[in-house]
């Protein structure tokens, strides 16, 4: 099969050695930010983006990206299990057994089941990944602007649909997004549109400055709003991370369900490592010969969940480097960097930068090993971690953003977006609206409007041509069924006389 022949020669790139250092930085880097609560990978990738422009080439830049996407992963399992503080929303189903766990003695079993089907399960979605990529560009090659509109359509509304529990807010966060992505020049007509007369914004808003403002500033202004309001967290101590023949037993199966379940999931856009993990929980729960542990310390509920919040990362490079279509905020923030860099992505990435996502798939095989001997060893390092003072993270955050977003133009202007962005991200965080659907809108935004506009220009106007393939036509029903889907849940409910769960 091709695949394995071009596997062979990312190998052949990703062992090199400057590029197994940017592999090892990225995993140490991203287990680091996955235990740190908070800092998720969006914000990291966000953060290092100005500065990999300048100093790492593309292939190097993403192999660092893979391994702190894959490494959040990892690092949000040990404080969620030794002390009961998810480091990343992936890993808040962990702690329902995890945690129980270690309050039982069991603590190094959890961690060595977690740690392990991880690896297990970032390894089954790597292959996974290679296997399709070939299969989906090949797929992706036939598609028009009118199929292209109709999927990116789809990504959107999968994102607002789910919204974290908050259809409602999701969507104005997406709308947000979207309008933000009309600011600046039409790239068809050449008209200025809602720059106010500022030079500075007839390029548009840059992704990246908007993601650290998003992600970074609004994190820290949310974080010091917050700090008295964290409880104290009680360190378990790790012990012996043996685990014994009955688990092993018991984790097994949830490891393969899991990787699955993950992989799957994490295809969807927008659906992402959460999702995956409370599916796989509630999975793992259903076929269990003993649901009464679960919530107890049963520790198919640390498998299971662990297993498919890797499998999903793997999955959700799966649209992103076939089709060029991001379906979460760290998938947004690498569609940006795509971008910095001058790489067109979608089906003829493939073709044009084969060296890139191949030395890419075959350093996330290489950092997947790396991640699981960093993980178990050196658990008490890493918990470490989280004595690291506010008043020193914080400001350290904000001095990279700032140094990074000027580093970008060399721009004043760009230091006010950044602060104004993170002022807007901080007010959507404090009334519950999420934040991926903004960078996905701002991210997808002109891409979506180019569509639209070619497929229309090529039809000569007629709006047919949108329901004229059974992709388009398919993806726009699917865009359809998530809208008036839960509609008319609630409106059969009001009938019935049930009352609807608030969100």
């Amino acid at each position: 099969m091709e695949s394995f022949a071009n596997i062979q020669a990312g190998f052949a790139l990703a062992l090199q050695p400057m590029y197994l250092l940017m592999a090892l930085g990225g995993a140490a880097l991203g287990t680091a930010i996955g235990v740190l609560p908070g800092i998720g990978p969006s914000l990291a990738i966000s953060l290092l983006l100005p500065f990999t422009f300048q100093l790492v080439d593309p292939v190097g830049a993403f192999i660092a990206f893979g391994g702190i996407f894959y490494g959040a992963m990892y690092g949000g399992s040990t404080t969620t299990i030794l002390i009961n503080t998810p480091g990343e929303s992936s890993s808040v189903v962990t702690a329902l057994d995890g945690y129980k766990m270690a309050q039982n003695g069991r603590a190094g079993a959890a961690l060595s089941t977690a740690a392990i089907g991880s690896f297990f399960a970032g390894t089954v979605a790597t292959f996974a990944l290679m296997i399709l990529a070939e299969p989906f560009v090949s797929f992706a090659l036939s598609f028009g602007p009118a199929e292209y509109f109709a999927l990116m359509v789809l990504s959107l509304c999968t994102v607002t649909a789910i919204g974290g529990g908050h259809p409602s807010k999701a969507a104005f966060s997406t709308l947000l997004g979207l309008s933000m992505g009309m600011i600046g020049l039409d790239s068809t007509s050449g008209q200025l549109r809602f720059t106010f007369g500022e030079a500075s914004l007839f390029d548009g808003i840059d992704v990246v400055v908007a993601a650290i403002g998003l992600f970074a500033v609004s994190e820290v202004l949310f974080g010091l709003g917050n700090l008295r309001r964290q409880p104290e967290s009680r360190l378990v101590s790790p012990g012996p991370l043996r685990m014994t023949k009955e688990e092993w037993k018991r984790s097994i199966a949830p490891w393969f369900r899991g990787s699955g379940l993950g992989f799957i999931i994490g295809v969807l856009p927008g659906a992402g490592a959460t999702i995956a993990s409370f599916m796989a929980y509630a999975l793992e729960k259903k076929v269990s010969r003993h649901p009464e542990q679960f919530g107890k310390g049963a520790i198919e509920g640390v498998a299971g969940p662990e297993a498919a919040n890797n499998a999903s990362a793997g999955g959700a490079l799966v649209p992103l480097l076939t089709l060029g279509i991001p379906g979460s905020a760290t998938g947004a923030v690498m569609l940006a960097a795509f971008q910095g860099y001058g790489i067109n992505t979608g089906p003829l990435l493939l073709k044009n930068h084969p060296d890139l996502v191949w030395g890419l798939i075959a350093s996330l095989y290489i950092g997947n090993l790396m991640l699981l001997v960093l993980n178990l060893p050196l658990v008490g390092l890493w918990v470490k971690l989280l004595k690291i003072p506010e008043a020193l993270l914080y400001p350290m955050i904000l001095t990279l953003s700032t140094l990074g977003v000027y580093s970008l133009n060399r721009s004043i202007f760009d230091l006010y977006m950044l602060f104004g962005i993170g002022i807007i991200g901080f007010l959507l965080r404090r009334f519950r609206y999420p934040l991926a659907p903004v960078i996905l809108g701002l991210a997808l935004g002109p891409l979506l409007e180019t569509e639209f506009r070619r497929a229309l220009i090529g039809s000569r106007g007629d709006w047919s041509v949108f329901v004229g393939s059974p992709i388009a036509a398919s993806a726009l029903l699917l865009t359809l069924a998530f809208i008036l889907v839960p509609i008319l849940i609630k409106a059969v409910r009001s009938v019935s006389g049930v009352k609807p769960q608030m969100p």
